[in-house]
């Protein structure tokens, strides 16, 4: 430990400053590495899904039937849409970035400011104290007990004592002591540039449930290739209806096996989340963290600045030692050029210093517990824990714990017969002096804690506090269970996995321990966040699941958090949950309709090629595709489109389960051999041969759409479950707006349809009926087989 440096590094001037930006010498990283506006609709337009559809759109205008080729459509809805919700996602990313980002403190000619990272040139000089975040690489050329914790770059947890001269990186965090370094490598020169401009993309990386869809998507390519070959040489081969017919008919079958609308619901909804997040002041760094806290089933919840409000007042002194406890208090804490909320508390409460020199410090670390200074012949004073500086089952290390049961903060001021600085500081203490402070809860602390008690969610609150104290804060919040001082903890990773796992509050808690604590409960299968807002929480935070930061916390905390609640608010975290919770469960049942919707598709494909080859080689009737590109994409509207598009966006507070690729296939694979099956059984019913007249063949292509829109709007109104009244009359009007299609005379010319037939017709709604109460019947078998309780309404 070091002395006060007496002189300090000059800033650039306001002209050196204007010639490094001139030259582009400045730290040019963006705050976000969000995709610009062209990169955005560039990655919405030209998909591989729009590809296929473009081509068979093109294909179908070659045929010179305009209305068959409505499905085009999907092309501009698709893009439109995506770009739309990306470019709102992007703008309120963007704004709250600005809000929450890191502003280094610069100290240039003209005085020093904060600064936005962009605005940070070559040379410029940098302060530093406990918490701050090293944005640009540099040099140090000041320091007082400066500390940096190199670990979210190198894996190394032990704080790193640094020296004039010494290098600092990008990404590394102050843990102790203060300083100031000259930058020497900024923009995308600097150590860490690219990890934070890869990190913070905005992406859907790394989520369970875009692996999932993509698990899906691969799964259905490869039945989409057989089939699809299949139905193109058997339309084009086999069936002698012409070549428009047959081109119509493939068109037909293609178009509804690709699941177009699966990965745009899934963004928009992503998307959405993002938009409703940031009107609540929740800074979303990493998409998937939405998603992932809606499986969190651990809350490792700090105390100070989480359950408690981060100021706090003096409410107390008691005089141990005949002593000038309000000087040196005063004084201690004007010698303290980065203060914390504890030593802010007695700056206001003891305003009058007495002017001593400072000849030694030893700035507070989360580590140790203490800090303290030594003025020469006014003695070496440090404050702190009591627990710490007492010695054990003292009557002052008693009375403080007295004090501590009741939820209050308590510091002990005492003398050390070492200088601060000293290799076995703090030494022998006296003590002179306890200090007193109180902590507000925070008003919704409670109702936040009795939420996630209520979706089973426990908590774990992690603190450096007297266990006693935060005990008692706790349990004023309603929480109940075990409280452990950290300093008894187990080492070895089993028994510590035991101890966490049983007990609910703790005390006296390491930078260390906390993640060791984290990893200790994600060993026995926790999904875990945690909440914190100080430098000693960042280790903790990186290696969460989840990580929370407040907004009013530390720039390092800020930094590696992939939530970061700017509103300070505890209670903001309810409505997280509930956001991903809403985007996983609606984006299962939106997964539901498109494959289903794809597993009837490539069925119906494979039945009619397979029919088309036997017709080959045994002589039998060729089967022509029952549907042309207009049959399928009004099957599509209100079956799918639209209800998917509603259901996305919908509430849903049902608790997030794993298992996601499998639910969902053994929801649609079942779901789509009904359809399929059932329309195909129609279909050949009204099937009048290979010489059948065009208007037989229209009657027979509208029994298979008839009973084909049943069924589908039968497995809408499963998915749809369980029921709110929105949800009954979503269902209701999507059958209804069918119902009015085949209704309307000039729609049976426009969309090729023929319900004239009373016959055929009938038997097709039979068939749907039959196809309906099978759909019905799987629900309720799947529902036992797995174990799901099945409700048709849902109560609140």
């Amino acid at each position: 430990m070091t002395a006060i440096p007496e002189t300090r590094a000059a800033g650039l001037s306001d002209a050196e400053v204007a010639q490094r930006v001139a030259e582009g010498k400045t730290n040019d990283v963006p705050t976000r590495a969000a995709r610009s506006v062209s990169e955005i609709v560039r990655s919405n337009v030209f998909t591989r899904i729009n590809a296929i559809l473009g081509v068979l759109f093109i294909i179908v205008l070659s045929t010179g039937s305009l209305i068959n080729g409505a499905f085009g459509l999907l092309i501009i809805a698709n893009s439109g849409i995506g770009i739309i919700q990306e470019l709102r996602a992007k703008k309120t990313l963007d704004k709250l970035a600005i809000v929450g980002q890191t502003k280094p403190l610069v100290r240039r000619q003209s005085g020093t400011t904060a600064v936005p990272p962009s605005e940070v040139v070559l040379d410029d000089i940098i302060e530093l104290g406990p918490g701050d975040q090293i944005v640009v690489d540099g040099e140090v050329v000041e320091e007082s007990n400066l500390e940096v914790d190199e670990s979210l770059l190198t894996g190394e947890a032990d704080a790193i004592a640094k020296d004039p001269g010494d290098p600092v990186m990008s990404g590394s965090f102050v843990v102790a002591g203060t300083g100031a370094y000259r930058a020497t490598k900024v923009g995308r020169e600097a150590y860490a540039a690219k990890l934070a401009e890869e990190a913070s993309k905005f992406t859907l990386v790394n989520s369970e449930l875009r692996s999932g869809i993509n698990q899906i998507l691969r799964f259905i390519t490869y039945l989409l290739i057989p089939a699809g070959l299949l139905i193109i040489y058997t339309q084009l081969f086999t069936t002698e209806s012409g070549w428009r017919r047959s081109v119509l008919a493939m068109v037909g079958a293609l178009v509804p096996m690709v699941p177009e609308g699966l990965v745009l619901m899934t963004s928009i909804a992503f998307a959405v989340g993002v938009i409703r997040l940031g009107r609540r002041q929740c800074l979303v760094n990493e998409l998937p963290a939405i998603e992932g806290l809606a499986r969190v089933d651990v809350v490792c919840a700090d105390k100070t600045g989480t359950l408690t409000e981060n100021g706090m007042r003096v409410c107390d002194l008691k005089q141990l030692d005949a002593v000038d406890v309000g000087n040196i208090l005063a004084q201690l804490a004007a010698d303290d050029p980065r203060p914390n909320a504890s030593m802010q508390a007695i700056a206001e409460a003891y305003k009058m210093p007495p002017g001593w020199s400072a000849t030694a410090v030893a700035p507070f670390k989360s580590a140790t517990k203490w800090s303290g200074t030594s003025y020469g012949e006014h003695g070496n004073w440090v404050i702190g824990a009591p627990d710490v500086l007492c010695e054990p089952g003292s009557p002052v290390a008693e009375q403080a714990e007295q004090i501590g049961a009741g939820g209050l903060r308590v510091l002990m001021l005492g003398s050390s017969d070492l200088p601060v600085d000293h290799p076995e500081a703090p030494g022998r203490v006296t003590p002179a002096a306890l200090v007193v402070l109180e902590q507000r809860v925070r008003p919704d602390a409670r109702d936040t804690l009795d939420y996630f008690a209520s979706q089973q969610v426990s908590i774990k609150v992690i603190s450096g506090d007297n266990a006693v104290s935060v005990g008692a804060v706790a349990g004023s919040l309603g929480l109940h269970g075990e409280t452990m001082d950290a300093r008894q903890l187990p080492e070895e990773p089993g028994p510590l996995a035991d101890t966490v796992e049983e007990c609910t509050t703790f005390g006296r808690v390491r930078p260390d321990q906390k993640r060791a604590m984290v990893h200790a409960l994600q060993s026995r299968g926790h999904t875990v966040a945690m909440t914190g807002d100080g430098v000693n929480d960042v280790l903790a935070l990186k290696d969460a699941d989840i990580g929370v930061a407040m907004g009013s916390g530390s720039s390092a905390s800020r930094a590696v958090a992939q939530i970061v609640l700017l509103d300070n608010k505890f209670a903001t975290l309810p409505y997280v949950v509930g956001e991903g919770r809403r985007v996983i469960g609606n984006i299962e049942r939106v997964s539901n309709l498109f494959l289903t919707k794809t597993v009837y598709s490539v069925l119906l494909a494979i039945f009619v090629g397979v029919a088309g080859l036997a017709s080959k080689f045994f002589g039998t009737d060729p089967l022509l595709f029952p549907f042309q590109p207009i049959h399928v994409t009004i099957a599509a509207w209100f079956t799918i489109g639209i209800p998917a598009f509603i259901l996305s966006l919908a509430p849903n507070h049902e608790r997030a389960q794993p298992g996601f690729v499998r639910r969902v296939m053994t929801s649609a694979l079942p779901s789509g051999l009904v359809v399929g099956l059932a329309t195909f059984t129609s279909y050949l019913v009204a099937y009048q041969g290979r010489y059948a007249s065009p208007v037989e063949q229209t009657q027979a292509s509208t029994a298979a759409l008839i009973t084909l829109l049943v069924v589908a709007v039968w497995v809408l109104a499963v998915v749809a479950r369980p029921y709110q009244w929105w949800r009954v009359a979503l269902v209701v009007v999507s059958g209804l707006a069918y119902v009015v299609i085949f209704s309307i005379p000039w729609a049976h010319e426009l969309f090729i349809l023929d319900i004239s037939n009373v016959k055929t017709t009938s038997i097709a709604l039979g068939i749907g009926v039959v196809g309906a109460l099978a759909i019905e019947v799987i629900w309720w078998v799947l529902g036992a087989v797995s174990g799901e309780p099945r409700r048709l309404w849902r109560s609140e």
